[in-house]
């Protein structure tokens, strides 16, 4: 019988105060779950949030992170969909196949997403919550076998690990929940990692005038990097008049927010030409409230959407995000600012807050 291993990860204790790198006990993966030696992790707001206790009190302690590739090292019972020694990226919603959603076919919105069970406690007896079911800031972790999407091993780690979350959300925001088709113009509100990857898939489909939006005169500059033909300062003056300024008068087809907050969304929803697509991607806090004057919402017409995880299909789409980046289509190169150890992470929250990085990677040694 195997069992359990001691692994090294980054664990939350305390709302708001900094993680710190401990090691943890793991328990032999159970029927149809793996256990995944982590070679690299993309640190991503999701990660600050839960650290700093936005998603309540109750889950702590926290194992961070939830953007990794790794190697699978063991199976448990039942697992068919992967071998010992692939090379994967770990999706942090994995369709059962069975609720109501995936039976109508529409299996990027499961309403039952594929987890393992508590496997990974603390040296003092503590059970994890790995972060959105993976966690992914350690030596080793233990996912639902159908959690793990094969890619081939001759792509970094780094770069795939990234697909894991903020590229294929990005991504799938423009290709999937925004729909957006050849010719039309697509406006992207915030440009973190989220927001640069939705640049680059309005891109990859073919947009033709691509307007990046942020406060921070570096990211509009990498913005351009990624394929933004126009850049709007809000500082600079009204965005939403910007932005119908560039599109000749009328708005654009559609509008991604990616940051989360009342007013970014308005931006959104007002810088749409008629019938417009506006999907929001960022997620606000608890208390955040939208004061929506109706009968103009209702004159502008269009789409208003909320985007999980691009509203994606990871076993389908991570392994052509893969290819794309081989191909050279996907620029997850420059997505990369820099690579840290486990030791570092906090630095890295830091640095995310100054606007100094899209992604921090840790990259085990």
């Amino acid at each position: 019988m195997a069992e359990r291993i001691t692994a090294r990860g980054v664990i939350s204790r305390v709302p708001g105060e900094p993680g710190v790198v401990e090691e943890f006990r793991i328990d032999p993966p159970g029927p149809n779950e793996v256990l995944v030696r982590i070679l690299a992790s993309g640190v991503c707001h999701t990660d600050l949030s839960a650290r700093n206790g936005v998603f309540g009190i109750e889950p702590f302690p926290w194992l961070l992170g939830h953007e990794g590739s790794g190697i699978v090292e063991r199976l448990g019972e039942g697992v068919t969909n992967v071998k010992q020694g692939d090379y994967v990226i770990l999706a942090w919603r994995a369709p059962c196949g069975e609720c109501r959603f995936c039976l109508a076919g529409d299996p990027a919105f499961c309403a039952n997403s594929l987890n393992a069970e508590p496997r990974m406690t603390t040296m003092d007896g503590i059970q994890l919550t790995p972060v959105l079911g993976i966690g992914t800031f350690c030596t080793h972790t233990v996912v639902h076998s159908h959690q793990c999407i094969p890619v081939s091993d001759a792509l970094p780690p780094a770069q795939m690990s990234l697909i894991g979350c903020g590229v294929m959300t990005g991504i799938g925001a423009a290709l999937y929940a925004g729909g957006v088709r050849p010719g039309e113009s697509v406006a992207v509100i915030g440009c973190g990692g989220v927001g640069d990857s939705a640049i680059m898939g309005a891109k990859i489909a073919g947009a033709t005038t691509i307007i990046a939006v942020d406060l921070d005169p570096r990211k509009l500059e990498w913005a351009r990097e990624f394929g933004a033909t126009h850049t709007v300062n809000p500082n600079d003056g009204d965005a939403v008049e910007a932005i119908k300024a560039i599109t000749g008068g009328f708005g654009v087809n559609v509008a991604i927010e990616a940051v989360g907050s009342p007013r970014t969304i308005e931006t959104a929803l007002w810088s749409r030409d008629l019938a417009g697509r506006c999907v929001i991607v960022g997620v606000a806090g608890k208390e955040a409230r939208l004061d929506l004057p109706v009968a103009q919402f209702f004159d502008r017409g269009g789409k208003l959407s909320v985007s999980w995880y691009g509203d994606c299909l990871p076993t389908r789409d991570f392994p052509i995000l893969a290819n794309w980046y081989a191909q050279g289509t996907l620029d997850l190169d420059r997505m990369v600012t820099r690579t840290i150890t486990l030791d570092e992470t906090d630095e890295a929250f830091h640095a995310m807050e100054r606007g100094e990085t899209l992604r921090s990677v840790i990259v085990m040694a």
